[in-house]
Protein backbone atom coordinates (compact mmCIF):
# COMPACT_ATOMS: atom_id res chain seq x y z
CA UNK A 1 0.00 0.00 0.00
CA UNK A 2 1.09 3.57 -0.66
CA UNK A 3 0.28 4.78 2.82
CA UNK A 4 1.52 6.98 5.63
CA UNK A 5 0.98 6.12 9.31
CA UNK A 6 0.23 9.10 11.58
CA UNK A 7 0.91 8.62 15.29
CA UNK A 8 -1.32 10.81 17.44
CA UNK A 9 0.27 12.19 20.60
CA UNK A 10 -2.92 13.97 21.64
CA UNK A 11 -3.00 16.92 19.25
CA UNK A 12 -6.32 18.53 18.36
CA UNK A 13 -4.72 19.01 14.92
CA UNK A 14 -3.90 15.33 14.35
CA UNK A 15 -6.87 14.78 12.04
CA UNK A 16 -5.76 17.78 9.97
CA UNK A 17 -2.44 16.07 9.31
CA UNK A 18 -4.42 13.17 7.87
CA UNK A 19 -6.46 15.64 5.86
CA UNK A 20 -3.32 17.14 4.29
CA UNK A 21 -1.86 13.74 3.43
CA UNK A 22 -5.14 12.83 1.70
CA UNK A 23 -5.04 16.12 -0.22
CA UNK A 24 -1.74 14.89 -1.65
CA UNK A 25 -3.70 11.82 -2.88
CA UNK A 26 -1.86 9.52 -0.48
CA UNK A 27 -3.75 7.14 1.80
CA UNK A 28 -3.07 7.42 5.53
CA UNK A 29 -4.46 6.30 8.85
CA UNK A 30 -4.33 7.90 12.28
CA UNK A 31 -3.28 5.74 15.24
CA UNK A 32 -2.80 6.40 18.97
CA UNK A 33 0.89 6.86 19.75
CA UNK A 34 0.97 3.55 21.66
CA UNK A 35 -1.00 1.48 19.13
CA UNK A 36 0.37 -2.08 18.73
CA UNK A 37 3.09 -2.35 16.11
CA UNK A 38 1.21 -5.02 14.17
CA UNK A 39 -1.83 -2.75 13.80
CA UNK A 40 0.17 0.23 12.53
CA UNK A 41 2.39 -1.86 10.25
CA UNK A 42 -0.63 -3.68 8.83
CA UNK A 43 -1.22 -0.76 6.42
CA UNK A 44 2.39 -1.21 5.19
CA UNK A 45 3.34 2.44 5.63
CA UNK A 46 6.11 4.08 3.66
CA UNK A 47 6.75 6.59 6.42
CA UNK A 48 5.57 7.94 9.77
CA UNK A 49 4.30 11.36 10.84
CA UNK A 50 4.35 12.14 14.56
CA UNK A 51 1.71 14.66 15.64
CA UNK A 52 1.87 17.43 18.20
CA UNK A 53 0.52 17.03 21.71
CA UNK A 54 -0.09 18.83 25.01
CA UNK A 55 2.64 17.12 27.09
CA UNK A 56 6.31 17.91 27.64
CA UNK A 57 8.76 15.11 26.85
CA UNK A 58 10.38 15.40 30.29
CA UNK A 59 7.06 14.93 32.16
CA UNK A 60 6.36 11.60 33.88
CA UNK A 61 4.40 9.23 31.60
CA UNK A 62 4.83 11.50 28.59
CA UNK A 63 4.08 9.74 25.26
CA UNK A 64 7.13 8.26 23.57
CA UNK A 65 8.07 6.90 20.15
CA UNK A 66 7.88 3.12 20.10
CA UNK A 67 10.97 1.16 19.12
CA UNK A 68 9.41 -0.52 16.06
CA UNK A 69 9.15 2.87 14.34
CA UNK A 70 12.94 3.32 14.42
CA UNK A 71 13.51 -0.35 13.64
CA UNK A 72 11.46 -0.04 10.46
CA UNK A 73 14.09 2.16 8.83
CA UNK A 74 11.31 4.29 7.31
CA UNK A 75 11.31 8.11 7.08
CA UNK A 76 9.91 10.07 10.03
CA UNK A 77 8.46 13.58 10.24
CA UNK A 78 7.91 14.96 13.74
CA UNK A 79 5.56 17.92 14.16
CA UNK A 80 5.81 20.12 17.30
CA UNK A 81 5.68 17.57 20.16
CA UNK A 82 6.54 14.93 17.57
CA UNK A 83 9.77 16.79 16.81
CA UNK A 84 10.54 17.08 20.52
CA UNK A 85 9.82 13.38 21.09
CA UNK A 86 12.13 12.54 18.18
CA UNK A 87 14.84 14.73 19.65
CA UNK A 88 14.43 13.24 23.13
CA UNK A 89 14.46 9.65 21.87
CA UNK A 90 17.63 10.15 19.83
CA UNK A 91 19.69 11.83 22.56
CA UNK A 92 19.05 15.52 21.94
CA UNK A 93 17.88 18.06 24.51
CA UNK A 94 14.42 19.59 25.00
CA UNK A 95 13.86 22.32 27.61
CA UNK A 96 11.13 24.64 28.74
CA UNK A 97 11.37 27.97 26.96
CA UNK A 98 11.40 31.30 28.76
CA UNK A 99 9.49 32.75 25.82
CA UNK A 100 6.70 30.56 24.51
CA UNK A 101 5.64 30.74 20.86
CA UNK A 102 1.94 30.76 20.03
CA UNK A 103 0.39 31.98 16.79
CA UNK A 104 1.93 33.30 13.62
CA UNK A 105 5.71 33.49 13.44
CA UNK A 106 8.37 34.05 10.82
CA UNK A 107 11.03 31.44 10.11
CA UNK A 108 14.37 31.75 8.34
CA UNK A 109 15.72 28.80 6.33
CA UNK A 110 19.30 27.92 7.26
CA UNK A 111 20.03 25.16 4.76
CA UNK A 112 18.66 24.66 1.23
CA UNK A 113 16.01 21.97 1.52
CA UNK A 114 12.82 21.41 -0.50
CA UNK A 115 10.95 20.40 2.68
CA UNK A 116 10.78 24.00 3.93
CA UNK A 117 12.12 26.10 1.06
CA UNK A 118 8.73 27.70 0.36
CA UNK A 119 7.94 28.76 3.93
CA UNK A 120 8.19 32.13 5.63
CA UNK A 121 5.14 32.48 7.92
CA UNK A 122 4.19 29.51 10.09
CA UNK A 123 1.87 28.69 13.00
CA UNK A 124 3.55 27.94 16.31
CA UNK A 125 1.99 26.44 19.44
CA UNK A 126 4.62 25.35 21.96
CA UNK A 127 6.17 26.18 25.32
CA UNK A 128 9.23 23.92 24.96
CA UNK A 129 12.04 24.07 22.44
CA UNK A 130 14.98 22.01 21.21
CA UNK A 131 18.21 23.29 22.72
CA UNK A 132 20.49 20.56 21.32
CA UNK A 133 19.81 18.45 18.25
CA UNK A 134 20.59 14.72 18.20
CA UNK A 135 23.72 13.53 16.45
CA UNK A 136 23.38 13.41 12.68
CA UNK A 137 20.88 16.29 12.42
CA UNK A 138 21.41 19.70 10.87
CA UNK A 139 19.35 22.83 11.46
CA UNK A 140 17.06 23.63 8.53
CA UNK A 141 15.37 26.76 9.91
CA UNK A 142 15.16 29.03 12.93
CA UNK A 143 12.56 31.41 14.33
CA UNK A 144 12.72 34.29 16.77
CA UNK A 145 12.41 31.91 19.72
CA UNK A 146 13.46 28.54 18.28
CA UNK A 147 17.07 28.10 17.17
CA UNK A 148 15.97 24.81 15.62
CA UNK A 149 12.55 25.52 14.11
CA UNK A 150 13.22 22.70 11.63
CA UNK A 151 15.87 20.01 11.52
CA UNK A 152 16.78 16.99 9.44
CA UNK A 153 18.95 13.89 9.33
CA UNK A 154 19.36 13.45 5.59
CA UNK A 155 20.88 9.98 5.80
CA UNK A 156 18.12 8.41 7.90
CA UNK A 157 15.41 10.68 6.44
CA UNK A 158 14.31 11.88 9.87
CA UNK A 159 12.85 15.38 9.97
CA UNK A 160 11.29 17.63 12.60
CA UNK A 161 9.42 20.93 12.42
CA UNK A 162 8.53 22.97 15.49
CA UNK A 163 5.57 24.59 13.72
CA UNK A 164 2.27 23.13 12.45
CA UNK A 165 2.34 22.71 8.64
CA UNK A 166 -1.12 21.10 8.71
CA UNK A 167 -3.03 24.27 9.66
CA UNK A 168 -4.07 26.88 7.12
CA UNK A 169 -2.22 29.60 9.03
CA UNK A 170 1.10 28.09 7.90
CA UNK A 171 1.33 29.45 4.37
CA UNK A 172 2.25 26.65 1.94
CA UNK A 173 2.34 24.23 4.88
CA UNK A 174 0.50 21.54 2.92
CA UNK A 175 3.52 21.40 0.59
CA UNK A 176 5.68 20.26 3.52
CA UNK A 177 3.45 17.26 4.14
CA UNK A 178 3.08 16.46 0.44
CA UNK A 179 6.85 16.63 -0.12
CA UNK A 180 7.47 14.34 2.82
CA UNK A 181 4.82 11.78 1.81
CA UNK A 182 5.50 11.69 -1.92
CA UNK A 183 9.13 12.72 -2.46
CA UNK A 184 10.82 11.58 0.74
CA UNK A 185 8.72 8.49 1.55
CA UNK A 186 8.06 7.57 -2.08
CA UNK A 187 4.30 7.05 -1.66
CA UNK A 188 2.43 7.13 -4.96
CA UNK A 189 -0.35 9.76 -5.15
CA UNK A 190 -3.04 7.31 -6.24
CA UNK A 191 -5.70 7.92 -3.56
CA UNK A 192 -8.45 9.25 -5.86
CA UNK A 193 -12.24 8.96 -5.95
CA UNK A 194 -11.95 6.14 -8.50
CA UNK A 195 -9.51 4.21 -6.31
CA UNK A 196 -11.61 4.85 -3.20
CA UNK A 197 -14.66 3.41 -4.95
CA UNK A 198 -12.72 0.39 -6.24
CA UNK A 199 -11.25 -0.32 -2.80
CA UNK A 200 -14.60 0.20 -1.04
CA UNK A 201 -16.43 -2.17 -3.37
CA UNK A 202 -13.85 -4.89 -2.72
CA UNK A 203 -14.06 -4.36 1.06
CA UNK A 204 -17.86 -4.38 1.06
CA UNK A 205 -18.04 -7.59 -0.95
CA UNK A 206 -15.53 -9.29 1.33
CA UNK A 207 -17.45 -8.21 4.42
CA UNK A 208 -21.01 -9.08 3.43
CA UNK A 209 -20.59 -11.95 0.98
CA UNK A 210 -24.03 -13.04 -0.23
CA UNK A 211 -25.94 -11.67 2.78
CA UNK A 212 -28.75 -9.15 2.45
CA UNK A 213 -27.96 -5.67 3.74
CA UNK A 214 -30.08 -2.84 5.14
CA UNK A 215 -29.04 0.76 4.49
CA UNK A 216 -29.92 3.48 6.96
CA UNK A 217 -30.90 6.45 4.80
CA UNK A 218 -31.34 9.79 6.55
CA UNK A 219 -31.41 12.05 3.51
CA UNK A 220 -28.01 13.55 4.23
CA UNK A 221 -24.96 13.47 1.97
CA UNK A 222 -23.12 10.81 3.97
CA UNK A 223 -25.85 8.19 4.20
CA UNK A 224 -26.75 8.72 0.54
CA UNK A 225 -23.18 8.22 -0.69
CA UNK A 226 -22.66 5.23 1.61
CA UNK A 227 -25.84 3.63 0.31
CA UNK A 228 -24.85 4.31 -3.30
CA UNK A 229 -21.44 2.70 -2.72
CA UNK A 230 -22.96 -0.41 -1.21
CA UNK A 231 -25.58 -0.58 -3.94
CA UNK A 232 -22.82 -0.46 -6.57
CA UNK A 233 -20.99 -3.25 -4.76
CA UNK A 234 -23.85 -5.71 -4.14
CA UNK A 235 -26.85 -4.50 -6.16
CA UNK A 236 -30.13 -6.19 -5.25
CA UNK A 237 -28.73 -7.57 -1.99
CA UNK A 238 -29.28 -4.07 -0.61
CA UNK A 239 -32.55 -2.71 0.77
CA UNK A 240 -32.56 0.98 1.69
CA UNK A 241 -34.73 2.00 4.63
CA UNK A 242 -35.69 5.63 5.02
CA UNK A 243 -37.20 6.64 8.33
CA UNK A 244 -39.21 9.82 8.51
CA UNK A 245 -38.41 10.80 12.07
CA UNK A 246 -40.42 13.99 12.04
CA UNK A 247 -37.06 15.69 12.66
CA UNK A 248 -36.21 16.44 9.02
CA UNK A 249 -36.09 19.68 7.08
CA UNK A 250 -38.99 21.04 5.07
CA UNK A 251 -39.82 18.87 2.04
CA UNK A 252 -36.96 16.49 2.76
CA UNK A 253 -38.89 13.19 3.11
CA UNK A 254 -40.42 13.61 -0.35
CA UNK A 255 -37.06 14.54 -1.91
CA UNK A 256 -35.29 11.51 -0.44
CA UNK A 257 -37.90 9.02 -1.62
CA UNK A 258 -37.93 10.50 -5.11
CA UNK A 259 -34.13 10.51 -5.47
CA UNK A 260 -33.59 6.92 -4.35
CA UNK A 261 -36.45 5.37 -6.29
CA UNK A 262 -36.21 7.38 -9.49
CA UNK A 263 -32.53 8.37 -9.78
CA UNK A 264 -30.67 5.53 -8.06
CA UNK A 265 -33.35 2.89 -8.82
CA UNK A 266 -32.63 1.26 -5.48
CA UNK A 267 -35.18 -0.65 -3.42
CA UNK A 268 -36.40 1.78 -0.77
CA UNK A 269 -38.77 1.21 2.15
CA UNK A 270 -40.13 4.42 3.66
CA UNK A 271 -41.23 4.28 7.30
CA UNK A 272 -43.17 7.09 8.97
CA UNK A 273 -42.02 6.95 12.59
CA UNK A 274 -42.42 10.63 13.42
CA UNK A 275 -44.86 10.00 16.27
CA UNK A 276 -42.51 7.45 17.88
CA UNK A 277 -39.50 9.77 17.80
CA UNK A 278 -41.32 12.82 19.10
CA UNK A 279 -42.95 10.80 21.89
CA UNK A 280 -39.54 9.37 22.87
CA UNK A 281 -38.07 12.89 23.06
CA UNK A 282 -40.91 14.31 25.16
CA UNK A 283 -39.53 16.28 28.09
CA UNK A 284 -35.89 15.69 27.07
CA UNK A 285 -33.69 18.79 26.96
CA UNK A 286 -30.14 17.47 27.48
CA UNK A 287 -28.40 17.14 24.06
CA UNK A 288 -26.41 13.98 24.75
CA UNK A 289 -29.59 12.27 25.91
CA UNK A 290 -31.38 13.39 22.73
CA UNK A 291 -28.60 11.89 20.61
CA UNK A 292 -28.68 8.57 22.44
CA UNK A 293 -32.49 8.38 22.24
CA UNK A 294 -32.47 9.08 18.49
CA UNK A 295 -29.61 6.62 17.91
CA UNK A 296 -31.33 3.80 19.78
CA UNK A 297 -34.71 4.52 18.21
CA UNK A 298 -33.14 4.32 14.74
CA UNK A 299 -31.65 0.92 15.51
CA UNK A 300 -34.88 -0.45 16.99
CA UNK A 301 -36.84 0.58 13.91
CA UNK A 302 -34.27 -1.04 11.64
CA UNK A 303 -34.44 -4.18 13.74
CA UNK A 304 -38.20 -4.21 13.15
CA UNK A 305 -37.65 -3.83 9.41
CA UNK A 306 -35.00 -6.55 9.51
CA UNK A 307 -37.50 -9.04 10.96
CA UNK A 308 -39.89 -8.34 8.11
CA UNK A 309 -37.08 -8.80 5.57
CA UNK A 310 -35.75 -12.09 6.91
CA UNK A 311 -33.32 -10.67 9.47
CA UNK A 312 -30.43 -9.25 7.39
CA UNK A 313 -27.16 -9.33 9.30
CA UNK A 314 -25.67 -6.05 8.09
CA UNK A 315 -26.60 -2.39 8.44
CA UNK A 316 -25.07 0.40 6.32
CA UNK A 317 -24.38 3.73 8.00
CA UNK A 318 -22.93 6.98 6.68
CA UNK A 319 -20.38 7.43 9.45
CA UNK A 320 -17.52 9.69 8.34
CA UNK A 321 -14.17 10.48 9.93
CA UNK A 322 -15.13 13.67 11.83
CA UNK A 323 -17.94 11.65 13.50
CA UNK A 324 -15.36 9.13 14.70
CA UNK A 325 -12.94 11.79 15.94
CA UNK A 326 -15.53 13.89 17.82
CA UNK A 327 -17.17 10.84 19.38
CA UNK A 328 -13.79 9.50 20.56
CA UNK A 329 -14.43 6.03 19.18
CA UNK A 330 -12.16 3.16 20.30
CA UNK A 331 -9.43 3.89 17.76
CA UNK A 332 -9.17 7.44 19.15
CA UNK A 333 -9.78 6.59 22.80
CA UNK A 334 -7.22 9.05 24.10
CA UNK A 335 -8.90 12.05 22.55
CA UNK A 336 -11.33 14.19 24.47
CA UNK A 337 -14.97 13.39 23.68
CA UNK A 338 -16.59 16.49 22.23
CA UNK A 339 -20.06 15.05 21.65
CA UNK A 340 -21.60 11.70 20.84
CA UNK A 341 -22.69 11.17 17.25
CA UNK A 342 -25.78 8.98 17.09
CA UNK A 343 -24.12 6.58 14.64
CA UNK A 344 -20.87 6.20 16.62
CA UNK A 345 -21.15 6.62 20.37
CA UNK A 346 -24.94 6.60 20.58
CA UNK A 347 -25.50 3.04 19.40
CA UNK A 348 -27.10 0.61 21.88
CA UNK A 349 -24.80 -2.07 23.31
CA UNK A 350 -27.19 -4.87 22.38
CA UNK A 351 -27.46 -3.85 18.74
CA UNK A 352 -28.05 -6.93 16.55
CA UNK A 353 -26.39 -5.68 13.35
CA UNK A 354 -22.86 -5.78 12.03
CA UNK A 355 -22.15 -2.32 10.64
CA UNK A 356 -21.01 -1.59 7.11
CA UNK A 357 -19.40 1.86 7.11
CA UNK A 358 -17.64 2.49 3.79
CA UNK A 359 -17.04 6.19 4.54
CA UNK A 360 -15.73 5.79 8.09
CA UNK A 361 -12.27 7.15 7.27
CA UNK A 362 -13.25 9.78 4.71
CA UNK A 363 -13.54 13.53 5.18
CA UNK A 364 -16.61 15.39 3.93
CA UNK A 365 -15.05 16.67 0.71
CA UNK A 366 -13.80 13.16 -0.10
CA UNK A 367 -17.34 11.86 0.43
CA UNK A 368 -18.68 14.44 -2.03
CA UNK A 369 -16.00 13.60 -4.59
CA UNK A 370 -16.96 9.93 -4.33
CA UNK A 371 -20.66 10.83 -4.67
CA UNK A 372 -19.98 12.75 -7.87
CA UNK A 373 -17.87 9.89 -9.24
CA UNK A 374 -20.79 7.53 -8.53
CA UNK A 375 -23.08 9.76 -10.58
CA UNK A 376 -25.34 10.96 -7.77
CA UNK A 377 -27.36 14.12 -8.49
CA UNK A 378 -25.50 17.34 -7.73
CA UNK A 379 -28.35 18.54 -5.54
CA UNK A 380 -27.90 15.50 -3.29
CA UNK A 381 -24.11 15.55 -3.18
CA UNK A 382 -23.88 19.26 -2.36
CA UNK A 383 -26.89 19.61 -0.08
CA UNK A 384 -26.38 21.18 3.31
CA UNK A 385 -24.91 18.78 5.91
CA UNK A 386 -27.46 17.60 8.42
CA UNK A 387 -26.90 15.94 11.80
CA UNK A 388 -28.07 12.36 12.29
CA UNK A 389 -30.38 13.32 15.21
CA UNK A 390 -31.95 15.86 12.86
CA UNK A 391 -33.75 18.92 14.16
CA UNK A 392 -33.81 17.49 17.69
CA UNK A 393 -30.36 19.04 18.24
CA UNK A 394 -31.28 22.29 16.52
CA UNK A 395 -34.46 22.62 18.57
CA UNK A 396 -32.82 23.53 21.89
CA UNK A 397 -34.87 22.64 24.90
CA UNK A 398 -37.89 20.35 24.63
CA UNK A 399 -38.78 18.95 21.23
CA UNK A 400 -42.46 19.33 20.29
CA UNK A 401 -44.31 19.23 16.98
CA UNK A 402 -45.15 22.91 17.28
CA UNK A 403 -41.55 23.95 17.89
CA UNK A 404 -40.28 21.65 15.10
CA UNK A 405 -42.73 23.20 12.60
CA UNK A 406 -41.59 26.65 13.72
CA UNK A 407 -37.93 25.70 13.24
CA UNK A 408 -38.59 24.07 9.85
CA UNK A 409 -40.32 27.19 8.55
CA UNK A 410 -37.54 29.49 9.73
CA UNK A 411 -34.84 27.26 8.26
CA UNK A 412 -36.64 27.08 4.90
CA UNK A 413 -36.64 30.87 4.71
CA UNK A 414 -32.93 30.99 5.51
CA UNK A 415 -32.12 28.40 2.83
CA UNK A 416 -34.31 30.19 0.29
CA UNK A 417 -32.57 33.53 0.77
CA UNK A 418 -29.10 31.95 0.67
CA UNK A 419 -30.04 30.16 -2.56
CA UNK A 420 -31.30 33.38 -4.15
CA UNK A 421 -27.99 35.03 -3.18
CA UNK A 422 -26.10 32.05 -4.72
CA UNK A 423 -24.33 31.41 -1.43
CA UNK A 424 -25.03 27.68 -1.15
CA UNK A 425 -24.14 24.89 -3.57
CA UNK A 426 -21.09 23.34 -5.19
CA UNK A 427 -19.19 26.51 -6.05
CA UNK A 428 -19.97 28.42 -2.86
CA UNK A 429 -17.53 29.03 -0.02
CA UNK A 430 -20.40 28.63 2.45
CA UNK A 431 -20.11 25.13 3.89
CA UNK A 432 -23.08 24.83 6.25
CA UNK A 433 -25.97 27.08 7.23
CA UNK A 434 -29.02 26.48 9.40
CA UNK A 435 -31.37 27.90 12.01
CA UNK A 436 -31.41 27.00 15.70
CA UNK A 437 -34.57 27.52 17.77
CA UNK A 438 -33.74 28.75 21.25
CA UNK A 439 -35.78 28.02 24.39
CA UNK A 440 -35.53 31.72 25.21
CA UNK A 441 -38.48 34.08 25.19
CA UNK A 442 -38.03 37.80 24.78
CA UNK A 443 -40.31 40.81 24.68
CA UNK A 444 -41.13 42.30 21.30
CA UNK A 445 -43.73 44.53 19.71
CA UNK A 446 -45.85 43.76 16.65
CA UNK A 447 -48.72 45.91 15.49
CA UNK A 448 -48.37 48.08 18.60
CA UNK A 449 -48.91 45.01 20.75
CA UNK A 450 -46.54 43.35 23.16
CA UNK A 451 -45.22 39.91 22.18
CA UNK A 452 -43.35 37.37 24.26
CA UNK A 453 -42.00 34.76 21.85
CA UNK A 454 -39.00 32.56 21.10
CA UNK A 455 -35.69 33.62 19.56
CA UNK A 456 -33.99 32.00 16.57
CA UNK A 457 -30.26 31.92 15.91
CA UNK A 458 -28.91 31.62 12.39
CA UNK A 459 -25.57 29.90 11.84
CA UNK A 460 -23.42 29.94 8.68
CA UNK A 461 -19.82 28.70 8.51
CA UNK A 462 -16.97 28.17 6.08
CA UNK A 463 -14.67 25.17 6.44
CA UNK A 464 -12.52 22.76 4.44
CA UNK A 465 -12.87 19.66 6.59
CA UNK A 466 -15.54 20.37 9.26
CA UNK A 467 -12.93 19.83 11.99
CA UNK A 468 -12.37 23.59 12.24
CA UNK A 469 -14.68 26.30 10.91
CA UNK A 470 -15.07 30.07 10.76
CA UNK A 471 -18.32 32.02 10.82
CA UNK A 472 -19.37 33.33 7.42
CA UNK A 473 -19.37 37.08 6.83
CA UNK A 474 -22.84 37.32 5.31
CA UNK A 475 -23.83 40.74 3.87
CA UNK A 476 -25.71 42.94 6.31
CA UNK A 477 -28.55 43.54 3.85
CA UNK A 478 -29.02 39.78 3.47
CA UNK A 479 -29.07 39.25 7.24
CA UNK A 480 -31.65 42.02 7.56
CA UNK A 481 -33.88 40.41 4.92
CA UNK A 482 -33.61 36.96 6.50
CA UNK A 483 -34.44 38.35 9.93
CA UNK A 484 -37.40 40.32 8.62
CA UNK A 485 -38.87 37.35 6.78
CA UNK A 486 -38.53 34.96 9.74
CA UNK A 487 -40.11 37.37 12.21
CA UNK A 488 -42.94 38.29 9.82
CA UNK A 489 -43.68 34.85 8.38
CA UNK A 490 -43.04 32.42 11.24
CA UNK A 491 -45.55 32.51 14.07
CA UNK A 492 -43.90 32.30 17.50
CA UNK A 493 -40.51 33.91 16.70
CA UNK A 494 -39.98 37.60 17.39
CA UNK A 495 -36.18 37.85 17.52
CA UNK A 496 -33.31 36.65 15.28
CA UNK A 497 -29.62 36.62 16.23
CA UNK A 498 -26.52 35.68 14.18
CA UNK A 499 -23.90 33.31 15.61
CA UNK A 500 -20.38 34.69 15.03
CA UNK A 501 -18.40 32.01 16.90
CA UNK A 502 -15.72 29.91 15.19
CA UNK A 503 -14.93 26.22 15.77
CA UNK A 504 -13.09 25.99 18.09
CA UNK A 505 -14.07 27.20 20.65
CA UNK A 506 -17.64 26.32 19.60
CA UNK A 507 -18.81 23.35 17.56
CA UNK A 508 -20.70 23.91 14.31
CA UNK A 509 -23.96 22.56 15.73
CA UNK A 510 -25.22 24.06 18.99
CA UNK A 511 -25.91 20.68 20.60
Amino acid sequence: MNSIAILDFGSQYAQLIARRVREAHVYCELFPWDAPAEKVLSIKPKGFILSGGPKSVYEPNAPTIQKYIFDSGLPILGICYGMQALTHALGGQVDASAHREYGSAGINPLSPNPLISNLSRVWMSHGDRITRMPDGFIALAKSGNSPFAAMGDMQRKYFGVQFHPEVKHTLNGAEVIEHFAVDICGASPDWTPASIIEDSIARIRRQVGNERVLAAVSGGVDSSVATALVHKAIGDQLVAVFVDTGLLRQGEPEQVVSTFREKMRAELIAVDASAEFIDALKGITEPEQKRKIVGEKFIRIFEGQAKQLGQPKFLVQGTIYPDVVESSAPERNKAERIKTHHNVGGLPEDMRFDLVEPLRYLFKDEVRAVGEALGLPEGMVWRQPFPGPGLSVRCLGEVTRERLDRLRAADAIFQDELSKAKLIGKDSELSQAFVVLLPVHSVGVMGDQRTYQEAAAIRAVTTEDFMTADWARLPNDLLAKISSRIVNEVHGINRVVYDITSKPPATIEWE
